[in-house]
């Protein structure tokens, strides 16, 4: 006979920092839940919500309606995150079927604890956000800047450190479900603060570094997939940046334009690609060889540093004079002359090294940013040929 523990209904919420979902029916510990839109968006992936009242109980939890969601491609393959303790993110068994209730991603689990917790990929919160940067900004040689304000009256944050002649802007989370651009950040931020690092040692002499470690501080906190307060892709913005729609990113690219930039990366998560890869600026109207040899030579060497890194996987290459300026990567090549480009990180796997407990990951993402860095210090000391 089941105990009233094992048979009561469970509990799922998601009013909380990057918390979305929506419950249509709970029974027991099985629950059917879709993904709420990005506010004033058709965009929508991400989803981050609690479950209680679970412990010792496999829970089924089916998100429907998924063959309508931004990347429906991201689904098949895919495994939910799931936390116990907010700290590590394992991997839920998870399955995906198209045909089922509009495409139905299954999650099945048994938590321990009374709190499981599962997300699109591991959060990354406001508040440890505002830790990063304090922590950061009391580092040694580095320089906070307020950039500007967002349209829910956030700061735009920016931390400034080296001196050297190369100036080199880091960004993150345009696209703010795309949580892994800011562990890959606190990796990026933690190598370049450890005065004992001889990577970070050389870099800070040799550039001058920019990092906006969110971009979009509104869509991370409301639970966006890609937008921010106003429904805007940022990413979609750079050619005519407004303060109605896009304050985000005319606070950035006014600070750019101040310091110039010789070397920019835009940090983002694919849903669908299982691999890490890079995008470029093929087919702006001032492409040149040389430029573009700038690029390719920094793929080939970031490829021979890490496994994680490949180049056989990505974006379909712009053709010539087709490049899209409103996008930032591009905006920047042409606008500076800058070597830009955006490294993609999957929400799923890496399946050329895949990891069954966890996936992509956090402490991954962390790790591909030192060998970013690492790959951009034997970039500017070995000139092409």
């Amino acid at each position: 006979m089941a105990t009233e523990t094992s048979s009561h209904p469970i509990r799922i919420d998601a009013q909380f920092d990057s918390g979305n979902i929506e419950v249509l029916s709970i029974d027991g510990a099985t629950a059917r839940l879709t993904i709420p839109a990005d506010h004033q968006s058709e965009f929508r992936q991400w989803f981050h919500f609690r479950v209680t009242g679970a412990a010792g109980r496999k829970l089924t939890l089916k998100i429907v309606d998924l063959g309508t969601s931004a990347y429906p491609e991201g689904w098949p393959g895919y495994r939910a995150c799931v936390s116990e303790d907010r700290d590590f993110w394992g991997r839920a068994d998870s399955t995906y079927d198209k045909d089922a209730n509009g495409g139905t991603l299954t999650i099945t689990y048994t938590p321990a604890s009374g709190i499981a917790w599962f997300a699109y990929f591991a959060p990354y919160s406001m508040e440890r956000h505002h830790d990063l940067v304090a922590e950061a900004a009391a580092s040694e040689g580095v320089s906070y800047r307020h950039l500007g304000n967002t349209l829910d009256g956030q700061p735009i944050d920016c931390l400034e450190l080296g001196e050297g002649e190369n100036q080199v802007w880091l960004y993150a989370r345009q696209h703010p479900g795309e949580s892994m651009a800011e562990w890959w950040m606190e990796g990026a931020l933690e190598c370049l603060t450890d005065p004992a690092d001889p990577v970070a040692r050389k870099l800070r002499q040799l550039c001058t570094f920019h990092i906006v470690p969110n971009c979009n501080p509104d869509g991370s906190r409301r639970g966006h997939l890609r937008t921010n307060a106003a429904g805007t892709n940022l990413n979609r913005e750079w050619h005519e940046p407004s303060p109605e729609k896009s304050p985000e990113v005319l606070a950035i690219r006014n600070a750019m334009d101040e310091t110039g930039v010789d070397f920019a990366m835009d940090v983002h998560g694919d849903e669908a690609i299982a691999a890490v890869f890079l995008a470029g600026f093929e087919g702006i109207p001032s492409w040149s060889d040389a430029l573009g040899e700038k690029y390719t030579r920094y793929q080939r060497i970031l490829e021979r540093r890490t496994p994680d890194f490949q180049t056989a996987k990505g974006y379909e290459v712009a053709r010539p004079g087709t490049a899209n300026l409103a996008m930032s990567t591009n905006q920047l090549a042409e606008r500076f002359g800058a070597c830009s480009m955006t490294l993609e990180m999957p929400f799923k796997d890496n399946d050329d090294l895949p990891d069954a407990a966890q996936g992509w990951s956090p402490e991954r993402s962390k790790l591909l940013a030192r060998d970013c860095l690492a790959s951009l210090l034997e970039w500017l000391e070995t000139p092409a040929a």
